[in-house]
């Protein structure tokens, strides 16, 4: 046991060296951890409510009071865009929360028991990816409604195809190795070989593929907010903010420049850190 954990802390030591080398990586690291620290201390360290506005000082330039300006309510962008922060990184984190999950467990039905479930579970993933996942999402905000965990399920219900598809291939790789053959001749269940030796190989190897998929369910929050079907005002987005600001993007430019330019550098970080992940914790990666 000493030496597998030993042998563990080796590979991550190795991994991490590779992450470094990476320097966009390491530079999109640096931004998401202040994008997640933003996102749990924002709402109280944010200057004002984003509820209220300062009808005196509407659509305001930045100044030492309002340091990204106000909209056309004399709503403080900068407090604004810490509660999208917040807002935004529940409903992704959730929804690829319930992506995952739902992928893993019918992944692992489908690589473990193969036959039937298998070719069923298949066919459902060939199904769900040829739907577009944005009209999807679109149709279950208007069956669901428009709240926190609306939002979480309807991003993260149609999005769990591809986590499902890659687990089934990643059992399948282990499912005739060794240590599992090893285990059924002990007469161990299905549920044990899947909890022992296939869980924690497969969650190590889907780490990429998640840092992927917030970025793609961030893109789908503001979409869904720039239609008019993310959160119920007077919550903010990203989206609703940047598809209210290009309507006066001639006359007050601020609006669009803040929340759409710190939205487009966490996209790229959370790619960049992904891109990292994969090139450090690939089998082919170097040493």
């Amino acid at each position: 046991m000493k030496r597998k954990k030993n042998l563990q802390r080796s590979q991550f030591y190795q991994g991490w060296k590779r992450f470094k080398r990476h320097r966009l990586a390491v530079i999109g690291l640096v931004w998401v951890i202040l994008f997640l620290i933003a996102g749990i201390i924002g709402p109280w360290v944010a200057p004002y409510d984003y509820r209220t506005g300062d009808f005196l000082a509407i659509n305001q330039g930045p100044t030492w009071q309002h340091i990204f300006g106000t909209d056309n309510v004399g709503h403080d962008m900068f407090s604004q865009i810490l509660f999208s922060v917040r807002s935004a990184l529940i409903i992704a984190f959730g929804a690829t929360l319930v992506s995952f999950i739902i992928g893993i467990i019918l992944g692992l039905w489908a690589g473990l028991r193969g036959g039937i479930a298998d070719m069923i579970i298949m066919r459902a993933v060939d199904f769900m990816m040829t739907l577009p996942g944005f009209l999807f999402a679109l149709i279950l905000v208007i069956m669901l409604g428009r709240g926190y965990l609306s939002l979480i399920l309807a991003i993260g219900i149609p999005g769990w195809a591809g986590y499902a598809r890659l687990i089934r291939s990643l059992v399948l790789s282990m499912r005739d190795g060794e240590m599992v053959e090893a285990a059924r001749a002990l007469g161990a269940s299905q549920a044990h070989i899947a909890r022992r030796y296939m869980l924690p190989n497969v969650i190590g190897s889907m780490g990429v593929s998640l840092a992927f998929g917030i970025p793609g369910d961030l893109i789908q929050i503001a979409g869904l907010s720039i239609f008019g079907m993310g959160l119920r005002p007077p919550i903010p987005s990203f989206g609703s903010m940047i598809a209210q600001a290009s309507e006066n993007i001639l006359g007050f430019p601020w609006l669009l420049y803040f929340p759409a330019g710190i939205f487009a550098i966490t996209l790229l970080s959370f790619l960049f850190v992904a891109d990292g992940l994969q090139e450090a914790f690939s089998p082919k990666g170097g040493n």
